[in-house]
């Protein structure tokens, strides 16, 4: 591998208010290097790669660029340069074709006598897609018509227009399902072989080791040390990012998976919508119900459906006093509570601040005197659950667009627990969060379910469905395939066999 650093940051620092998200942090990646970078949320990760992206400035410090120094003032001036990121959560516009979202920035590069050739930006368009085995994509397409994960795969097309010099990925692969994630690590040994260099951010430990060559960590917005291949040991990293030793088993501990009543709680009755066809099953009170499958399934659609989201062409959703889930208004009413997998779009208002965020669904609790409800009140509410979950943060004033993954996730636990919901309704839970933090939300489940609270949890990542349920339900093709009842015994492979 040539020595050639492609790009070199140092003592970069940056601040938001007191919050210190980065202290002088230095890094290079050199040509044909895959870099992976980990930390607990909130320890700089996202931030330093926007830095590079052009998406931020820093507050201190230089960066270099093939020895030429570098301060790209936005994030197209950066792509010019040879540098591309995608990130975690939707950066497409819904608005437009795919075509459009590709070329966006680029649109000069198509336009004659002042008008941009549509045939020719669709053509472009549609053979990068073939080439990057996503011909089922079409360049016309509306992007709103595309699933969350097919717009993950458009920003990808976006960024492998040229091939970058430093392809930047932020947490993309906890957004794909396994499909896309073959596709993307494909792309991303095509450009180790074309001696180009990706900066690989990623939670999961296990991926980092298969895909990266080195690992940087970070934590609290410092780098604490870079490890080679043969030193990227699981238990080390977990260590050395969360500055402790941790259990490598933080699931649920006890087998017990003895529900606080026998009466369903919830029951789902022959529901069809979409690709979902005939789906019952009934949530029992104090359990954790765990739902498996590929991503593609329906079960994400089941939890909207379920939340009164989404409407069922025929069949219904009722809660124990045989009342009919037939919005998200009745449902939140009825002590139900909801978080969505794309959590930046639909969990969580990020222009607001944490307290509005968690008292939005609680008003009718906060309510004193007809429609009168103090502000003290708003704060304390916030407050105490923010406590109680360990948030980091400012105060409860600070908007939920400057906080880490993590804690917007506790912040989707703290409106509903606020709300004195009795169902929470878990969709991906631990997408694209720390280590630390995965294991402070199965202790929330945990203590839930001590509580009886009714949990379910839809997830993709099986050895948290494995590690937490009571019961599991698979789905394949929006059916349910078999019920598994928790057990020590019970081993992956015999779960997948009814997903796939």
């Amino acid at each position: 591998m040539d020595q050639i650093e492609v790009i070199q940051v140092e003592n970069i620092s940056k601040a938001f208010g007191p919050t210190k998200a980065l202290t002088k942090v230095s890094l290079d990646v050199c040509k044909g290097e895959i870099r992976g970078l980990i930390g607990e949320n909130g320890s700089g990760k996202s931030t330093l790669a926007s830095i590079i992206a052009g998406n931020l400035q820093a507050d201190d410090g230089e960066m270099f660029l093939f020895g030429e120094a570098f301060s790209p003032a936005n994030s197209l001036e950066a792509s010019k340069s040879g540098i591309s990121m995608i990130v975690q959560e939707q950066g497409t516009i819904n608005t437009i074709s795919v075509a459009a979202n590709i070329f966006a920035g680029r649109e000069d590069d198509y336009v004659s006598w002042g008008i941009i050739n549509s045939k020719k930006i669709n053509h472009d368009a549609q053979e990068l897609l073939n080439n990057l085995d996503l011909g089922y994509i079409k360049a016309e397409m509306i992007v709103s018509t595309l699933s969350f994960e097919d717009r993950k795969l458009v920003e990808i097309a976006r960024a492998f227009y040229k091939l970058p010099e430093l392809f930047i990925v932020d947490e993309t692969t906890t957004a794909l399902p396994q499909k896309g994630r073959n596709i993307l690590y494909k792309l991303i040994d095509q450009l180790k072989q074309s001696n180009k260099s990706v900066l690989f951010i990623s939670h999961d430990i296990e991926e980092l080791i298969q895909v990266c060559d080195n690992v940087t960590i970070l934590r609290d917005g410092q780098v604490i040390t870079t490890l080679q291949g043969n030193e990227m040991e699981p238990h080390r990293m977990k260590s050395l990012m969360v500055g402790r030793e941790i259990i490598d088993n933080f699931y649920r501990m006890n087998e017990d998976s003895k529900p606080k009543s026998e009466e369903a709680i919830l029951s789902v009755n022959k529901v069809n919508q979409g690709i979902l066809k005939d789906v019952c099953f009934d949530l029992k009170e104090g359990e954790i119900l765990g739902i498996a499958g590929l991503s593609d399934c329906g079960m994400h659609e089941l939890g909207k459906i379920i939340f009164g989201l989404i409407k069922p062409d025929s069949g219904s959703v009722r809660v124990r006093n045989g009342k009919k889930i037939t919005n998200s208004q009745v449902a939140i009413q009825e002590k139900l509570g909801f978080m969505s997998k794309n959590r930046d779009k639909e969990a969580i208002l990020l222009s607001l601040s944490i307290k509005e965020n968690i008292v939005l669904p609680c008003l009718d609790l906060l309510k004193k005197i007809g429609f009168f409800i103090t502000p003290r009140s708003e704060k304390k509410l916030a407050k105490t659950w923010c406590d109680k979950l360990s948030v980091k943060m400012r105060s409860v004033d600070q908007a939920c667009s400057e906080l880490s993954g993590g804690n917007k996730q506790k912040i989707v636990f703290c409106k509903w627990l606020g709300n004195e919901s009795e169902i929470l309704i878990l969709d991906c839970p631990t997408r694209g969060i720390d280590v630390g933090v995965k294991e402070a939300i199965y202790r929330i489940m945990e203590e839930l379910k001590a509580q009886g609270k009714s949990i379910i949890m839809i997830s993709e990542e099986l050895p948290e469905i494995l590690g937490m349920s009571d019961r599991i339900i698979t789905f394949k093709n929006g059916e349910v395939t078999h019920t598994f009842t928790r057990s020590s015994q019970l081993q992956e492979a015999e779960v997948i066999q009814y997903m796939i």
